[in-house]
């Protein structure tokens, strides 16, 4: 009687180990040399600036800024290094400048380190 659990509390159990698993982001993030690198596609004039989500390996941001005169960059970098706790300095785009997928590196962080700061 004991040894045996419901089918209710096994779906209740599934249930919540799958919306863990949605909140740990399973994006790629790799040390460098110069600091942690990942993957973010950006979606200029949002409503709020926000990470909505996953797509790919790549982080999903949205951001209030338009994608002109590399606003939507400066606050890709901003809105990053105020969700890492970083200074902005840290936070580069080493990739992608005019598109709106961009490999950024934070200086000064490892990979496990970034990792944690956006859960």
């Amino acid at each position: 009687m004991f040894g045996k659990r419901s089918g209710k509390c096994q779906s209740l159990l599934r249930t919540k180990a799958k919306s863990e698993e949605l909140v740990t982001p399973m994006i790629s993030i790799r040390d460098t040399p110069g600091g942690a690198t990942f993957q973010v596609r950006v979606q200029p004039r949002a409503k709020k600036n926000a990470i909505v989500g996953e797509v790919g390996e790549a982080l999903k941001l949205a951001l209030t800024a338009p994608p002109v005169e590399g606003r939507a960059n400066e606050a890709c970098v901003k809105f990053l290094a105020e969700v890492l706790n970083v200074a902005r300095s840290s936070v580069t785009i080493a990739a992608g400048e005019s598109s709106r997928n961009k490999v950024i590196r934070v200086a000064g962080l490892t990979a496990e380190q970034v990792r944690k700061r956006l859960k």
